[in-house]
């Protein structure tokens, strides 16, 4: 495989989908709260066939925040008591031997338990049932969540939005806030093999977020003991996209012609 280095810089413009959409939702106030780490704390949890995507030596953790709405399935009216949760996963950064880019989730938290048994079904993903609340005052935006059976396995988590045009335009152009949110993707193994799923969406809406307050055990009961211990090396938020979803397609197969 390709060193990553050798692939193209992460893009803002997502590519076409290459298939038919099955699933649209919308996220909205999404928190970015990102740690470099070595590629070597996040290989083993790469699925076979994809390497820990790097950027000046490094790789990431994310930890993320949003609310998720409007949820529909081939274009079906939105179902809202399916649909309509806040969520937050743990998160690293992938590239298979294609060259695409996307993301590898090491726990994803929701409160609804229909949504999170339907995800592990159909994707193989690591949904978790948890007690979750979203509050927002002002320009203040707040986590809190807490993991049914699994107390350890909690995060709180607090940022103040900076909303300025001409950042926003800065943050837009800037490498390594596309690489951080412009990840058309998210690779997974699910029955015994390794998939991608391909998303669409307009480019993010950046803007820069002040860290007000975290306390978490998410990144821990991730594999990632003592990463909060120091403060997040980016901090971003994005008041809202509408995305769509591809059916996922295994790595081993064709290319989409």
């Amino acid at each position: 495989m390709p060193a990553p280095s050798e692939f193209a810089r992460a893009s803002n413009e997502a590519p076409p989908l290459g298939s038919s959409p099955i699933l649209q939702q919308r996220w909205s106030d999404v928190v970015f709260l990102h740690w470099r780490v070595h590629p070597n704390a996040v290989e083993p949890y790469m699925p076979p066939g994809c390497s820990p995507d790097v950027m000046n030596g490094s790789s990431w953790i994310g930890l993320i925040g949003f609310q998720m709405s409007e949820s529909s399935f081939f274009g079906s009216p939105s179902i809202p008591w399916l649909g309509n949760f806040p969520e937050v996963n743990v998160r690293l950064y992938s590239i298979d031997e294609r060259g695409q880019r996307g993301v590898v989730f090491r726990s994803l938290e929701a409160s609804h338990l229909i949504p999170v048994l339907m995800a592990r079904a159909a994707f193989g993903l690591r949904y978790q049932w948890a007690s979750m609340k979203l509050e927002k005052r002002g320009g203040d935006v707040a986590y809190l969540t807490r993991r049914h059976g699994q107390a350890h396995a909690r995060s709180h988590f607090i940022v103040r939005t900076q909303e300025s045009p001409a950042e926003s335009a800065e943050i837009a152009a800037d490498p390594l806030s596309n690489f951080l949110t412009a990840r058309w993707g998210f690779h997974e193994v699910h029955r015994g093999r390794t998939i991608y799923c391909r998303n669409h969406h307009e480019p993010w809406p950046l803007q820069r977020a002040e860290l007000l307050h975290l306390e978490d055990g998410l990144l821990a009961a991730a594999g990632f003991s003592g990463v909060t211990e120091r403060a997040p090396d980016s901090v971003l938020y994005s008041p809202a996209v509408t995305t769509v979803f591809t059916s996922p397609q295994r790595l081993d197969s064709p290319l989409n012609q």
